[in-house]
């Protein structure tokens, strides 16, 4: 079976991002340079408050950059307008449905949005693409049950499904692990990883869970107070790029293991 090509989908140059007021600007992280590949999963870590939803929010213009350049696709991202960005990216946040009394089938079907008409027709592709998003997810079971009848780990596998039925290259999630138990938490992520293979999408989220990132993401961003860098996990390991996420007095990255330890 020939290998799917690998192309960059999200890149940055010099970005700078923060908060900018009529009297000052606040500089978070400088100096950002990624480069995002199709069929990758890809894991944004750091510690609580070192600026990962702000980095999330400038990525996909919801809020400016300071400075440096953005692209999605070569196009710089201030190019797009919001009807062609929604056919490039997907964003799954972690604020509660608007609407949970829409059912499973009514929220996914609600990621065809940016492609049907103005009174919001479904067409027989928009119907396969909403159906092949829910086999996928592996929701099946649950499609004609209300989004307030479903468990945090159900619905989370909607709106990665309405996220799929959009159908970008492009898929950034913020903290979906969020609110799940340690088999939940794992069974996401491997979710994510499988679509980013099965689909040659790319997709990024921001996440605290740590060990798993390491195990299952082609490649890992960590912020930190100095520094944004971005490689694979492996790399990053060997080149110490764990040890000074958090203060030390009480957890130390193992090496060897690839995960954290209390200290004691």
């Amino acid at each position: 079976m020939k290998e799917k090509q690998k192309h960059t989908v999200l890149n940055t140059k010099n970005l700078s991002i923060g908060y900018k007021s009529k009297k000052d600007t606040t500089v978070i992280a400088s100096n950002i340079n990624l480069e995002l590949h199709s069929g990758e999963l890809i894991g944004l870590i750091g510690a609580n408050g070192i600026g990962k939803s702000t980095l999330l929010r400038t990525i996909t213009k919801v809020q400016p950059e300071i400075s440096g350049e953005i692209f999605i696709k070569n196009k710089p991202l201030n190019s797009y307008s919001n009807l062609e960005l929604a056919k490039q990216l997907s964003l799954v946040l972690t604020e509660t449905v608007a609407s949970k009394n829409l059912s499973v089938l009514e929220l996914v079907s609600l990621g065809r949005q940016p492609y049907t008409n103005w009174v919001g027709s479904l067409s027989q592709n928009d119907i396969s693409i909403i159906n092949n998003a829910i086999e996928q997810t592996n929701i099946s079971d649950i499609k004609h049950k209300k989004c307030y009848e479903l468990s945090d780990g159900q619905l989370q596998k909607v709106m990665i499904a309405r996220a799929l039925a959009q159908d970008t290259a492009l898929i950034i999630l913020d903290e979906p692990t969020t609110h799940l138990d340690i088999y939940h938490k794992a069974y996401i992520l491997k979710l994510l990883q499988k679509l980013a293979k099965d689909n040659n999408k790319t997709i990024l989220f921001s996440s605290h869970e740590i060990d798993l990132s390491i195990q299952l993401c082609d490649k890992l961003i960590i912020m930190t107070e100095d520094n944004v860098v971005i490689d694979q996990p492996c790399n990053l390991i060997e080149r110490g790029a764990f040890n000074n996420l958090f203060p030390e007095d009480l957890i130390a990255f193992d090496n060897s293991s690839g995960s954290f330890k209390v200290k004691k």
